[in-house]
């Protein structure tokens, strides 16, 4: 069975490490970018992803324009936002979230992460499942 490939994108070098490395260790195929044009860049070239983790505050592209980019891109994945200002998140989306997205706040321990990753591929907590 395929490892699941996830890309982490965020615009702090520490944190797209931290994520890559508890990703990694619990044995996902994990990809970084730290801003939303190299991401889409990567998607473009190496698709298929199972799951975008998404800083929500970055420079250049929010993370709700970056996940609605990426959901034209790849419809069937998951996406997972992180944020310190969960009230940026829900003013970008409209105060709600789509089908197969969730959201963690920072900081977000390594066991929350795995968590908040594993439940979200499983589709729990995914609504459209």
């Amino acid at each position: 069975m395929r490892r699941a490939r996830v890309l982490v994108v965020d615009d702090e070098a520490s944190i797209r490490m931290f994520a890559e490395t508890v990703l990694s260790d619990a044995g996902f195929e994990v990809i970084t970018a730290p801003d939303g044009p190299e991401a889409l860049r990567l998607v473009d070239q190496e698709a298929p992803f199972n799951l975008f983790v998404l800083d929500v505050m970055m420079p250049q592209m929010q993370g709700a324009e970056l996940g609605r980019q990426l959901r034209q891109r790849e419809p069937d994945a998951r996406i997972l936002y992180m944020t310190g200002c969960v009230d940026a998140l829900f003013e970008a989306r409209n105060d709600t979230l789509w089908a197969r997205e969730t959201f963690v706040e920072k900081p977000v321990s390594a066991a929350g992460l795995r968590e908040a990753v594993s439940l979200l591929l499983a589709g729990v907590g995914a609504d459209g499942d």
